[in-house]
């Protein structure tokens, strides 16, 4: 009894750190970047320079919030996903949220005009309607148990959505249209204001608090349908409370940043590689270190280089670096 104390109390200093760490982080993005040179400006200018405060509280304070959420919804997701599907190589998308996201976005660039509000509503739209499908069809699919039937109605939904933004990508006219599909498809926050940020911001926080506050129960679900519900657990309607709980604020993120991957995917691996399986450490330790990462990615992003280089492919790179890394050097398994 006293090692799990102790063991749990080690673990709170852990996510404690965590989250000091993501503070300074926070911090430090506001003051760093290629305003008035290059680097971190000094805490003084504010007061002394108004355009650098304009520059910290209309551009970078809501983009750095919009950073930190990003990353910890799409870590928060990969966790609920990885536990309660029984597989490491889930993300916040699979269930043809992100295709679905992705061809909301191009049907609106190409058919509806691709003004910025009507594009981040097409992309949210579809992106839910691609959990509605995937459920459907798993309704009507009639191999396997519902776990199974769910990750294979995803994937045939992801499928179709693909094949969709295929036939867009190929109708968009090349000069104007088709680069505004790509751009968005490897995501980004130069776009970010407050007014986007607010518009989302409450289906978001409501999403993560319910992952937070329900986070005890994944250790159940994650278990098999039979032994969840002799614990007391109703597996098929809280399974889809936090599904729900994952895809909205996944969704509404999506919808205004672009696609940005491997958050979802890599940070839940770290967490258990800290905390292990026990959903009450590593779901937050997986949300601090995805705001933290993300963070991170996006400072190089919009300083790296005198134009900015999208968010995506930090992510990608960074992401299956450190994936690559945690398969070859590291001897512990992840833990389920």
């Amino acid at each position: 009894m006293n090692s799990a104390a102790s063991d749990n109390r080690r673990k709170q200093r852990i996510l404690l750190l965590l989250a000091l760490g993501l503070l300074l982080a926070a911090g430090a993005s506001l003051l760093f970047g290629r305003y008035p040179a290059p680097g971190l400006m000094a805490w003084q200018r504010l007061s002394s320079d108004s355009l650098a405060a304009r520059l910290v509280l209309h551009l970078r304070l809501p983009r750095l919030l919009t950073a930190i959420l990003l990353g910890m919804t799409l870590s928060a997701a990969g966790m609920v996903f990885q536990l309660l599907f029984s597989n490491p190589l889930v993300e916040p998308g699979f269930l043809g949220v992100s295709q679905g996201a992705a061809f909301g976005a191009a049907l609106s660039i190409v058919l509806l005009g691709g003004a910025a509000v009507v594009t981040q509503a097409s992309a949210a739209a579809f992106a839910l309607a691609g959990l509605v499908f995937s459920y459907l069809l798993a309704h009507r699919l009639r191999y396997g148990g519902w776990v199974l039937r769910l990750v294979l109605a995803g994937i045939a939904v992801s499928a179709l959505f693909s094949a969709g933004l295929g036939m867009l990508k190929y109708m968009a006219d090349p000069m104007r249209q088709l680069p505004e599909i790509t751009f968005w498809l490897l995501g980004g926050l130069a776009g970010i204001t407050w007014e986007r940020l607010l518009a989302i911001l409450p289906v978001v926080l409501l999403g993560l608090l319910a992952l937070l506050l329900y986070r005890w129960r994944l250790n159940l679900l994650a278990l098999s349908e039979q032994t969840s519900f002799s614990l007391g657990a109703a597996p098929g309607r809280e399974r889809w409370l936090l599904i729900l709980a994952a895809v909205l604020p996944s969704a509404a993120l999506i919808a205004i940043t672009g696609m940005v991957g491997w958050v979802g995917l890599i940070m839940p691996h770290i967490a258990r590689r800290l905390f292990g399986a026990d959903a009450r450490f590593s779901l937050p330790a997986a949300m601090l270190l995805g705001g933290l990462f993300t963070i991170l990615c996006d400072d190089l992003a919009r300083a790296l280089l005198a134009g900015e280089i999208p968010l995506g492919i930090l992510t990608s790179l960074f992401g299956a670096l450190i994936f690559l890394s945690l398969m070859m050097f590291q001897k512990a398994k992840v833990q389920q």
